[in-house]
């Protein structure tokens, strides 16, 4: 191997040190307890899927998907999100006689980057899926359980923004008539890009009257009272029937008292294609990218022979650690430095700690070239040195 690439990782792969896995600790211990008291049960899934199923069922583009051949000549991935293997685990050994399911993971996911950029290509996820209820109870649920999930991590400062890819989808195909321009469209509003929006809408050949409904849905964005202008716009039953699944999800949302944390956001879409309804993201202060999102997925299942209405949402570990305030997290490590003559001594007294739960480092002094840059890592230290001692 190169010299060049001696300390060099592959593109887009982090270290973890110990701080950040202390914080990654605290963080994903404080979800789970939370998802778990909802009565979701976690479970894990293969890091490496077949490309045929999983991986064209995940919606992540091609390119982003790490590919690797067994020894059979079947094409594999690396798992690029959580959503489709449990989608292919539920249809085929868990869901049941038609009853709701409640599933919860937190695992690694990988996509491919081309360039740095500062995006990760493994990150780590922690999520739920509800399958099997189709009603708009368990996306409110989801919701509910997010914004709990989050809160109890810490963090103060976030608002979920609340869509649906059935809206944005009736008033496009409507007005312009085609998937191949709506596409366009939806790709301004994905990238949040209003100005180029306004700017094609202006260039395309309709009418004035379309060209404003076009542009009204810039503004359809706050609380409840969005959804009568909403409405307006809309003419088919698709969309209407998206209107009213949002003012039934508001209600339910304002009976778990969390109405005040979501906005509606009609512009709302998603770069996953097997959406089909409420979809959602969360955003935190100082933080340029959503900490997660989710939403329904009602036809994933059938990519994997089973038909079941679902539900869900991932939050990345990664931006949510960005976006909590910053913490010292001092060292829950106790040292015993000892000498030879008192190694038996230090080794007692290290198990006698450890029985009271305790997390023990036993060093000899000799191992030690610095004792005052080493004592610096540990909360406390236990001197057990010569035949007097010199204990602290």
């Amino acid at each position: 191997m190169s010299k060049l690439f001696t300390f060099e990782k592959p593109l887009g792969m982090r270290d973890t040190l110990p701080f950040l896995y202390k914080v990654k600790k605290r963080v994903r211990q404080a979800m789970t307890n939370e998802i778990e008291q909802w009565g979701y049960e976690f479970i894990e899934t293969p890091t490496l899927e077949y490309y045929e199923t999983v991986g064209s069922a995940s919606a992540i583009a091609d390119h982003q998907l790490f590919k690797l051949l067994d020894q059979q000549g079947h094409t594999l991935v690396l798992r690029p999100d959580m959503t489709a293997p449990i989608a292919r685990l539920a249809a085929s050994r868990l869901y049941q006689h038609g009853n709701p399911l409640r599933l919860a993971y937190h695992a690694n996911v990988f996509r491919a980057q081309q360039r740095e950029g500062g995006r990760p290509a493994e990150f780590e996820q922690i999520g739920v899926e509800c399958i099997g209820d189709g009603t708009v109870t368990a996306d409110a649920e989801v919701i509910r359980l997010m914004i709990a999930a989050l809160e109890k991590t810490g963090l103060e400062r976030f608002a979920v923004a609340v869509g649906h890819i059935g809206y944005v989808n009736a008033l496009f195909v409507d007005i312009l008539g085609n998937e191949e321009r709506a596409n366009v469209l939806r790709r301004f509003l994905y990238e949040k890009n209003y100005v180029g929006y306004r700017n094609h809408v202006k260039s395309l050949p309709l009418s004035s009257i379309d060209q404003q409904r076009l542009l009204k849905l810039l503004e359809l964005r706050g609380d409840a009272k969005v959804l009568a202008s909403a409405r307006e716009l809309v003419q088919t039953e698709a969309g209407i029937k998206a209107v009213e699944e949002l003012a039934e999800l508001w209600n339910a949302l304002r009976l778990f008292g969390v109405a005040d944390t979501v906005k509606m956001d009609m512009t709302l879409v998603s770069h996953m294609s097997y959406y089909t309804g409420i979809l959602f993201e969360v955003y935190a202060d100082g933080v340029g990218f959503p900490l997660g999102n989710g939403g329904r997925y009602d036809e994933l299942l059938e990519k994997f022979s089973c038909k079941a209405p679902a539900t869900g949402f991932g939050i990345r570990l990664d931006r949510l650690i960005e976006a909590l305030p910053e913490a010292a997290v001092e060292s829950e490590i106790e040292c015993i430095v000892f000498s030879q003559e008192r190694f038996a001594e230090a080794i007692e007294l290290a198990n006698e700690k450890r029985r009271d739960g305790k997390k023990v480092v036993l060093q000899h002094i000799a191992g030690i070239r610095d004792i005052d840059a080493y004592s610096k890592r540990y909360g406390a230290i236990t001197y057990l040195l010569g035949r007097a001692g010199k204990e602290e």
